[in-house]
């Protein structure tokens, strides 16, 4: 009897023990068949129509792109302040292993939660700032700038160009002088005549912004701000605009928004998720231009001469070859100061550090 009982309690012990195994075997398998969380953090809603709204585009990419293997959660509308570490660690608590940030004064407070939490992926849009664990990525959308600028030139019957700024941030401030090198490469007289607003995104003061210009004489105006206001209040005075980020002609409707220099975020984004899921990620420091296809033009306005337009992409054919771009060749500051000489190219990191503004442009890096 004595042993009946043992050996039942035996049986019984394996049974529990094979049953156990084959719950923590399925709970593994479950687990590892769960999508990956990727977290995504934009400055301004992307109904802002601009800049977080390609951002958001690049993230449907990558949704469509993975299927079920990922999981994305969006936080929309977080201020660039400490405020965004928690969001960043809410992200990290609902599990997420990547977490994307789109704007530049996230970067402080993204490298101090990534020096926290060293087994989550973060990677920050158009900083500098980085880790073992922490990329930063952009492109060179300074390339698009000078293109449209070629088309504002030509268009603009008095030659007077506006442009409403963000930050004087480098980034802003390289964009302002690759658009006024080429409108000055159609009209050697040509002006732009720069606003800061000192915001990403607010729609009141990017308009006041473009109408402080306009009421200053400029025909054509362009932008380094988030929303569509910008281009909306040229277009109601009866100028030009050229719109960033999105199509801003398709969005609006109106042919005299000439060109917008635009974003494919998702060409970043999804080989940065595979190698997540590969587990080949790597930091570093990613600039892309013409040949990732991270930067691109809308279509050009009708109204802009067809055999203008082949100009304009014979220049872009020249960039994409690596033949020429635009910060080569001689260059002066606005006050007459030789920058570089003849036969020159200027260096990334010059050109990542950008603070000055090149002749032509009427207006003070603060």
């Amino acid at each position: 009897m004595k042993k009946g009982i043992v050996l039942l309690l035996i049986v019984l012990l394996v049974s529990s023990f094979a049953f156990a195994q084959g719950s923590k075997e399925a709970a593994s398998s479950a687990k590892a068949d769960a999508p990956m969380k990727v977290g995504v953090i934009y400055i301004s809603p992307p109904g802002d129509m601009g800049y977080s709204y390609m951002h958001d585009q690049g993230t449907i990419a990558m949704e469509e792109h993975f299927g079920d293997k990922i999981q994305v959660i969006r936080m929309e509308g977080i201020p660039e302040n400490e405020s965004s570490e928690r969001v960043m660690e809410n992200l990290i608590d609902e599990g997420c292993k990547v977490i994307f940030a789109n704007s530049y004064n996230y970067q402080q407070y993204m490298l101090n939660v990534a020096q926290r939490y060293p087994d989550v992926y973060f990677e920050h849009c158009s900083g500098y700032l980085a880790n073992d664990n922490m990329s930063n990525y952009f492109g060179r959308m300074y390339q698009m700038r000078y293109l449209s600028g070629m088309i504002a030139a030509k268009m603009s019957p008095t030659g007077k160009l506006g442009y409403v700024g963000a930050y004087n941030t480098p980034e802003v401030v390289r964009g302002i002088n690759a658009f006024a090198l080429g409108a000055r490469s159609i009209n050697p007289k040509a002006t732009v005549t720069v606003v800061w607003t000192n915001t990403w995104f607010d729609p009141s003061l990017e308009r006041q912004g473009a109408i402080a210009l306009l009421d200053q004489g400029a025909d054509v105006i362009a932008q380094h701000q988030d929303t569509t206001e910008p281009a909306k209040a040229a277009i109601e005075r009866g100028k030009y605009a050229i719109g960033y980020n999105a199509d801003f002609r398709g969005m609006i409707g109106d042919d005299r928004i000439l060109v917008s220099p635009m974003w494919n975020w998702g060409n970043y984004m999804i080989p940065a998720v595979q190698s997540a899921l590969d587990g080949t990620w790597k930091s570093q420091s990613y600039w892309g231009g013409l040949e990732d296809e991270m930067i691109h033009l809308s279509s050009i306005s009708p109204l802009v001469p067809a055999d203008f337009v082949k100009q304009v992409e014979a220049k872009q054919a020249e960039i994409h070859d690596g033949k020429w771009d635009v910060f080569w060749g001689a260059l002066k500051d606005n006050t007459g100061a030789v920058r570089q000489n003849a036969g020159q190219k200027m260096s990334d990191e010059a050109m990542l550090t950008m603070d000055w503004f090149v002749e032509g442009v009427i207006g003070k890096v603060n």
